[in-house]
C-alpha cells in the first residue's frame, strides 16, 4: 500500500500473525524520483484516486521485499540507497505496456493503462469504454484491431491477474476476491479464472501461497 501524505489510514491484521514492513519515506524523496521519472506520475504515491493505491503480492515477492527493506533499515540512508530499494519495485508493480499494433490511438493506449485500477476493471467492459471516452462500438473495433481482444476480454485478463494475486498473497475468501474483481457470480468467477490460468482458484493457491518469512529469520 502506497500511503501519501495526507491519507488517514490505519491497518488491520488478519489470522493469528501479522506480518507488518512499514517504509517511511520523505516527500522530497517521491518528488525527486517523479520527476526524473515522469512514467510514474499518478500511479503509486503520486495516485491521484481517492484512496491509496494497493499491490497484492505472492508471500515470496513479499518477503523479498521484506529483507530488501531490513537492507535499507541497516544500511546507509542515502538516495541513492532509497532508490535501490524503490525503483525495482516500482518497476515489478508498473502494469506492462499493452501489447499492441503500431499506430494504436493514444486513447486506447491510456485507456489500458487506467483499467489497471481496481475502480475501473470492477467495472468491466463499460468501465474500459468510459476510461477510453469513446463511442462503445468504436472502442471495441478499435481495440480488436490493435489489442487483439475485446474489451471485455481485456478486462478480464487483468481482472484474472488481480485476482491471482490475491490468491497467492492473502487470505480473503473466494467471494471476496471475486467481488473485488467485479464479479459477484462466483460460478462465472470459476470459469473465467479457469480459462485464464488452466487450474481452479483453490487449486492455485494451494500451489502458490506459501508461508511469509520473516526476514530476521533466514
Amino acid at each position: 500500500m502506497f500511503i501519501r501524505p495526507h491519507d488517514v489510514h490505519a491497518i488491520q491484521g488478519r489470522g493469528e500473525e501479522t506480518h507488518l514492513v512499514n517504509v517511511i519515506l520523505a516527500p522530497s524523496v517521491i518528488s525527486a524520483l517523479v520527476e526524473r521519472h515522469p512514467d510514474l506520475d499518478g500511479r503509486f504515491f503520486w495516485s491521484t484516486d481517492d484512496t491509496p493505491s494497493i499491490a497484492p503480492h505472492d508471500s515470496k515477492t513479499l518477503a523479498d521485499l521484506s529483507r530488501a527493506a531490513l537492507k535499507l533499515e541497516l544500511g546507509p540512508r542515502t538516495a541513492l540507497a532509497t532508490e535501490a530499494f524503490l525503483l525495482p519495485l516500482l518497476n515489478d508493480l508498473a502494469p506492462s505496456a499493452p501489447q499492441t499494433q503500431i499506430g494504436a490511438p493514444d486513447w486506447l493506449l491510456r485507456a489500458c493503462d487506467t483499467a489497471q485500477s481496481p475502480r475501473v476493471f470492477q467495472e468491466g467492459a463499460a468501465g474500459f469504454v468510459a476510461a477510453a471516452g469513446r463511442a462503445h462500438a468504436h472502442v471495441s473495433r478499435t481495440a480488436r484491431k490493435f489489442l487483439g481482444q475485446s474489451p471485455s476480454e481485456y478486462v478480464n485478463t487483468i481482472r484474472m491477474e488481480h485476482a491471482a494475486r490475491r490468491l497467492a498473497g492473502t487470505g480473503d475468501s473466494l467471494p471476496e476476491i471475486a467481488a473485488e474483481c467485479g464479479i459477484p457470480n462466483l460460478s462465472h468467477f470459476h470459469r473465467l479464472f479457469r480459462i485464464h490460468h488452466d487450474i481452479t482458484p483453490r487449486a492455485y493457491r494451494k500451489i502458490y501461497q506459501r508461508e511469509l518469512v520473516r526476514p530476521d529469520a533466514c
